[in-house]
């Protein structure tokens, strides 16, 4: 059996959780106001919510990708964005096609939901995940610059 690319079920936002560590790990970092708790419930949102998904690659109840995406703002110059906030695989699967399949599902559900477009962020040091952008297609549009509130 393969690795299924399916949205996360309500009830499993504490397994979730444990993957965003993958984010965490050089060249990232855990952000300072992180909280399990309060990722659990933005999660259960994420996934309740008919404006975003939270999409997983399962290797036969192993979850090992996740990938979050969110219908963004109705840009007056280009259209409905969705937003990739979160695209991460477990280390020891990356290179197996997993970010790409996660990828392809964000894709596919922004265009189902009326998006003209797909964005996301991604830290100046990680360099591995600006390889993969690239190689699927996308385009360096803009420098994002953010302040902590």
């Amino acid at each position: 059996m393969g690795v299924e690319i399916r949205a996360a079920r309500p009830g499993e936002e504490r397994a979730l959780v444990p993957m965003y560590e993958w984010l965490f790990a050089p060249p990232g970092s855990r952000p300072a106001r992180w909280d399990e708790d309060c990722a659990t419930a933005a999660l259960a949102e994420a996934i309740g919510s008919g404006a975003s998904d939270v999409l997983v690659g399962d290797d036969g109840g192993a979850l090992i990708g996740i990938c979050t995406v969110y219908l963004d703002i109705p840009s007056v110059r280009f259209g409905r964005r969705a937003w990739v906030e979160d695209l991460a695989v477990h280390p020891e699967r990356r290179s197996e096609g997993v970010g790409k399949r996660l990828l392809d599902a964000a894709r596919a559900w922004a265009r189902e939901h009326g998006a003209t477009h797909l964005e996301l962020d991604s830290g100046t040091g990680r360099l591995d995940a600006h390889r993969f952008y690239e190689r699927e297609g996308a385009s360096t549009r803009t420098l994002c610059f953010g302040w902590d509130l």
